[in-house]
């Protein structure tokens, strides 16, 4: 079962949860500079091995400008994913705006065919406590 602050998504039996973290420590506000640290949990509940090759990111800030960043892997790593099997990796992003969100897909391939998929990323949100309220007064 999910918690309240992960986001999740299902693609061809390849699960993947997201929390993100508001970093304060390494944060700027003044500055205009938010920093997060994101944890992903990548679990495999299919028949078939799979191999991580490259993810794509869009991250958006609070004003609506995105950026896309393509990568090899993770972390440096092209983990593989036999049924059952499990991946867990942190990793983080720096914003000019208290808030924004992340989304994304990695891209697979299924070891004994070398058949390509995309495995969504869920979007999630990028909250900070310097965020405006919205409340009218």
């Amino acid at each position: 079962m999910a918690r309240k602050d992960e986001f999740c998504a299902t693609t061809r039996g390849i699960r993947v949860s997201v929390r993100a973290f508001y970093l304060a420590d390494q944060s700027e506000p003044e500055r205009g500079q938010y920093v997060w640290a994101y944890r992903v949990e990548i679990i495999n509940t299919g028949r078939e091995t799979v191999k991580l090759l490259r993810r794509t990111w869009h991250i958006t800030d609070a004003l609506g400008r995105t950026q896309t960043v393509h990568g090899a892997g993770v972390i440096g790593e092209q983990p593989v994913l036999e049924p059952g099997g499990r991946f867990e990796y942190t990793s983080g992003t720096p914003l000019a705006t208290a808030s924004g969100f992340m989304e994304g897909a990695y891209h697979m391939i299924v070891t004994d065919s070398g058949e390509p998929f995309d495995v969504t990323i869920p979007a999630f949100s990028l909250d900070s406590p310097h965020q405006p309220s919205g409340r009218v007064h």
